[in-house]
Parts: structure tokens; C-alpha cells; sequence
């Protein structure tokens, strides 16, 4: 049985110090992939790993693994771990506390001399927030083959610099690149611990979740053409409004998501351009983005399809021309019973009070999971605050998962 205690202080440590890596310093966390403050992240981590003992190692588009070799090293290896970059102006805790977690519960079985058969491996993924390139999970789709080679030349950040261009300039060998992809049994099972990022653990009064599945987004960008006009002179029955067209479209999303079959379903709008945005102007045109997200993906394509079809209605009524494009429509990513029943069976015999749980946000797991079975595991956000300076989660609470997780990499290495 595995008793050995993480050590609050070195999660303390970690978490803090790599905040510190930080380009708006008193104005929340900000480490966009592959700037100064990114790259000096990790040094940092890699330099850690090898304080402790471990071997690293980093693939062509810069994950991060350090090795703690198992006594049979053939065998497909056990993963944990999350990610180091931010939005802007974030919290220290959204994939910093799994990364500082794994890297732990390595330190907790390696000093505790646990024998465990296959190698335990903590992944730094790159750059799972889409702040920099406008695609989220890089390494972790990467990994999944899901973004290939000739992929790279076309994903650029806002100086039009390609993620090609970007990865050549900092050394990584891109000949190599087609060895990142992982079949499936290349690795045997991961499990990442993370902060919530909403409020259900701390209104139940839980300090561990169990994940049952992660919801998958659905990604659209909406164009409205109307006819801009003067807001004085032009009467409102013969108004083409392009931003009132979109306000409808805004509200049908809402709808739809409280209507929908599934309690899982979410939908928002948080991007809107209007032109000319003029307070004297009837808006021409706005764009705008809608994010749907379920678990359940039968659910999902009903509301997105329902959604579409309210397009047409609205374009009719209103004498509006609206144009999209579905950008992603991923399938919902469902944990592995396995490893959930043995996460709930460590809860149980601790007496540590847990809920199973879906996780709306997006994580690299759900890439992994494409070709390895995986789990996660949710620590309490306070106030469910997350992508936002106030974002916090109490370090006794990652101590407490922490602990969860090294007893489940142990006995998954052990399998």
C-alpha cells in the first residue's frame, strides 16, 4: 500500500517559482509558447526533472518528458502531467498544477524506493492554450498525429510568423518530426491532475473529482453582411442590421444550450467584431465566434445542426447574408472505467469524499486519449475562477491530489 506524503512544500515551491516566468508581472500570469518567459519555463522544469533524478527527453515540437525508468523499460510506459503556457493575464494554477504534481509524485515513488515495472514518464505538452498560433493542444495533437509536418507552414501568430519558422529558429529538428506520433500501446495508460476551473467541487464541498468524460468543442465563425447606414436618417422598418441579426443568433445559442436534452450543454459567444463600430452607424457587418461543447456527441450535433438551421430563418427575416465555417467539431473524449474505479477505489480507502464528474474545459488528454487509455483527476477552483489573476486552488487541495495521483501512477506501473 502506498502511504508516503507529497510534500506541501516543494508543490508550494514549484507552483511559485514558475510564476515567476512571467511577462505581466502584477497583472495576473502571462507565458505565451516559445517567448522568452516560455522557453525560460522550460529550463526550469527540465532542470528540475533532472534534480530529481530523472532523464530528459524532448521531441520535435518540444513536449517535454522526464523519465522515470521502470525495471522493465520495454514495457509501454505510464504518463501524468499537463502544461506550462497561459492565456493573458492568467491565474498560476491552469496546467502548472499538473505539471508541479507529476513531477512529485515521481519524486514521492522514486525516494520511497517503490519497485514499479513500467517507466513512469511527467509530459510538459506545448502549448496547450491557443494564445500564440489560434490552435490550442500543439504537442498533445502532435502526439495524436493530428497535426502533421506540412501542418506547420500554415499555423502562424499575429506577425504572420509559421509555427515552421518558429520551431527551426529555436533548433528543433523538424526532419524528426514524424516520430512524435504515438500508436496506440505506446503508452499504457495517463492520468492528469488539474484544477477544475468551475465551481462544482467547492460547491459540493469535494476536494477531489473524478473525470467521466471531457466535453468536445465545436468551433464557428460567423459572418453578417447587412447594409451600413446612417443610425439617424435610415428608418427602422427598412434597417438591413447586421449586429441585430447576430444578436438573435447570440440568443438562439443560449437557448438552444438551456433547452438542450443533455445538462452537460454549453454555449457561448465571446468574440464579436461590428463595423464600422460607430456609435452613429448601423453596423454593415459583424463576425463573430460561437463555442459549443457536450459530452455527449449525439447531443451536440443536434444542437449544432438546429443552430444552423435557425441561420437561414434569421437571414430571411432580417434580409441579412450569413456566411460560416464549422473550424472543429471534436468528438468528446470519455475516460477510461479502469482507471476511474481504481482512482475511486485510493478515495475510498483514504476516505476522501470525491465526484465523478465531466469536465467541460478542453486538456491535452483529450488528445492522448486517441491512443492511450486516461483519467484525470480535478482539484477545487476557488470561486471557479480559471484564465484569470484571481484563479486559486489551495495547496493543501493539490497535496491531497497529488497524493491520489502517485498511488494511481504506482499501481498502473505495476500493471
Amino acid at each position: 500500500m502506498f502511504t508516503m506524503n507529497a510534500s506541501l512544500e516543494n508543490i508550494k515551491n514549484g507552483i511559485n517559482e514558475l510564476d515567476q516566468f512571467n511577462s505581466t508581472k502584477g497583472q495576473g500570469t502571462t507565458r505565451i509558447l516559445f517567448t522568452d518567459v516560455e522557453l525560460e519555463a522550460r529550463e526550469y522544469i527540465k532542470d528540475k526533472m533532472k534534480m530529481n533524478g530523472l532523464t530528459v527527453e524532448e521531441d520535435a515540437i518540444g513536449n517535454i518528458f522526464g523519465v522515470l525508468e521502470g525495471q522493465d523499460p520495454k514495457l509501454p510506459p505510464i504518463w501524468s502531467g499537463s502544461h506550462i503556457d497561459t492565456v493573458k493575464h492568467a491565474g498560476k494554477f491552469d496546467g502548472m498544477a499538473g505539471v508541479i504534481a507529476a513531477l512529485e509524485a515521481q519524486r514521492m515513488i522514486k525516494e520511497a524506493g517503490m519497485k514499479h515495472k513500467r517507466t513512469i514518464k511527467s509530459v510538459v505538452f506545448t502549448s496547450e492554450e491557443p494564445t500564440r498560433f489560434g490552435l490550442c493542444c500543439l504537442g498533445s495533437r502532435a502526439l495524436a498525429g493530428e497535426l502533421q509536418r506540412k501542418d506547420l507552414r500554415e499555423i502562424c501568430d499575429e506577425d504572420e510568423e509559421s509555427l515552421e519558422q518558429v520551431l527551426e529558429r529555436l533548433g528543433y529538428d523538424l526532419n524528426a518530426f514524424h516520430l512524435i506520433k504515438k500508436s496506440n500501446h505506446d503508452v499504457y495508460a495517463s492520468v492528469e491532475l488539474h484544477i477544475e476551473q468551475g465551481a462544482v467541487l467547492e460547491q459540493l464541498g469535494k476536494p477531489i473529482g473524478i473525470v467521466d468524460a471531457i466535453a468536445g468543442p465545436s468551433n464557428i465563425t460567423v459572418t453578417i453582411e447587412g447594409v451600413q447606414e446612417h443610425a439617424g436618417s435610415t428608418p427602422m422598418p427598412i434597417r438591413v442590421d447586421a449586429l441585430t441579426a447576430a444578436s438573435e443568433i447570440v440568443l438562439k445559442v443560449e437557448a438552444l444550450a438551456k433547452g438542450s436534452s443533455s445538462e452537460h450543454t454549453v454555449g457561448t459567444v465571446g468574440f464579436m467584431e461590428v463595423y464600422p463600430n460607430a456609435s452613429n452607424a448601423i453596423p454593415g457587418k459583424v463576425t463573430f465566434t460561437i463555442d459549443l461543447r457536450d459530452s455527449d456527441m449525439a447531443v451536440k450535433e443536434e444542437v449544432l445542426q438546429e443552430l444552423l438551421s435557425s441561420f437561414k430563418e434569421i437571414e430571411s427575416k432580417r434580409q441579412v447574408s450569413i456566411h460560416y465555417v464549422v473550424d472543429n467539431h471534436d468528438q468528446p473524449m470519455h475516460c477510461d472505467n479502469h482507471i476511474n474505479s481504481m482512482i475511486e477505489k485510493i478515495c475510498l480507502r483514504k476516505s476522501i469524499d470525491y465526484n465523478r464528474m465531466i469536465s467541460g474545459a478542453y486538456h491535452d488528454s483529450i488528445f492522448v486519449g486517441k491512443f492511450a487509455p486516461i483519467s484525470m483527476i480535478f482539484v477545487p477552483s476557488q470561486g471557479g475562477l480559471s484564465h484569470n489573476p484571481n484563479e486559486w486552488t489551495d495547496f493543501e487541495d493539490i497535496k491531497l491530489g497529488t497524493e491520489i495521483l502517485a498511488e494511481s501512477l504506482l499501481t498502473l506501473a505495476n500493471e
